[in-house]
C-alpha cells in the first residue's frame, strides 16, 4: 500500500492548464495522502502566482527546461512515492494512483503512450528501447522511488527525462513500464511547433549520447529555488 503520493510537475506559461490539471489530480487521490509540487520557470504569465494558491509547494526557479524542473521538484517532495505529470493536460491524472501503486519492485515505472506521435521520439526510443526496457523513453508520466532521485539527477542540458532513465540504468536501477491512454495534444504545445519539436529532440538524442562515457556521480541541480508552501 502506498503511504502517500508527491506529484510533480514542472511549467512555463501554465496558469490556465493548472487551474484544470490540480483540481484533478485533488480529485483523483481524494482518498489518498498527496501533495502536489509545481515547479515554476519563472513564467511571465502568473505561473507561479497560481501554483502557489492551488499547490501545496510552489518553486520558482531560473528558466533551465523540463528536465531539471522535475529534478527540482523531486528533490523537495517528501513522500516516498513520486509521480511526475506534464502540467499540460495531456496525462490524465487518473493514472497516477495506477502508477503508484504498481511501482512494486521497481525504482522507476514509466507510463508510456500506445503511439509517440512525433517522427523524432521514435527514433529516440527505438534507438534506447532495448538498453531501457521501455518503449517511451520521453514519456514524463512516471513513478519513482524517492530513495534514487539523488542518483540521477540531470547534467546535461535538456534531454526531454530521457537523463533520469539512462542515469537510473548506469547505476543498475530497476525500470519498468505499463501503458497508459493520453489525452488529445494541445494546439499550442511547449516544445514548439513539429519542425522546431523534432529539431529540440534530435538534440536532446544528441546529448544523450554524451552520458555513456560520463562517469556516475550524485549530482545537484544548479540554480536557485524560493520556495512557498500552503
Amino acid at each position: 500500500m502506498v503511504a502517500g503520493i508527491s506529484v510533480v510537475t514542472t511549467c512555463y506559461n501554465e496558469r490556465e492548464n493548472l487551474q484544470q490539471l490540480i483540481p484533478a489530480i485533488r480529485a483523483t487521490l481524494s482518498g489518498t495522502l498527496h501533495e502536489v509540487v509545481v515547479v515554476d520557470d519563472t513564467s511571465p504569465d502568473g505561473t507561479y502566482e497560481v501554483a502557489s494558491r492551488l499547490a501545496d509547494v510552489a518553486v520558482s526557479k531560473e528558466r533551465e527546461g523540463q528536465t531539471r524542473g522535475l529534478a527540482t521538484g523531486m528533490r523537495v517532495a517528501k513522500y516516498d512515492t513520486i509521480v511526475t505529470i506534464d502540467s499540460d493536460l495531456e496525462n490524465d491524472p487518473k493514472w497516477i494512483p495506477v502508477l503508484a501503486s504498481n511501482l512494486g519492485d521497481f525504482d522507476i515505472l514509466v507510463g508510456s503512450r500506445r503511439k509517440l506521435p512525433r517522427i523524432s521520439e521514435k527514433v529516440f526510443s527505438i534507438i534506447y528501447r532495448r538498453r531501457l526496457g521501455v518503449r517511451d523513453v520521453l514519456s514524463n508520466y512516471r513513478a519513482y522511488r524517492a530513495s534514487i532521485i539523488s542518483l540521477i539527477n540531470p547534467r546535461q542540458e535538456e534531454t526531454f527525462g530521457a537523463e533520469f532513465l539512462i542515469r537510473a540504468r548506469q547505476h543498475g536501477l530497476r525500470i519498468g513500464e505499463i501503458v497508459v491512454d493520453s489525452q488529445p495534444r494541445r494546439r499550442k504545445p511547449r516544445i514548439g511547433n513539429s519542425v522546431t519539436a523534432n529539431l529540440r529532440i534530435f538534440a536532446a538524442l544528441l546529448r544523450t549520447l554524451r552520458i555513456q562515457s560520463t562517469p556516475t556521480r550524485d549530482s545537484t541541480p544548479n540554480g536557485n529555488c524560493t520556495r512557498s508552501e500552503q
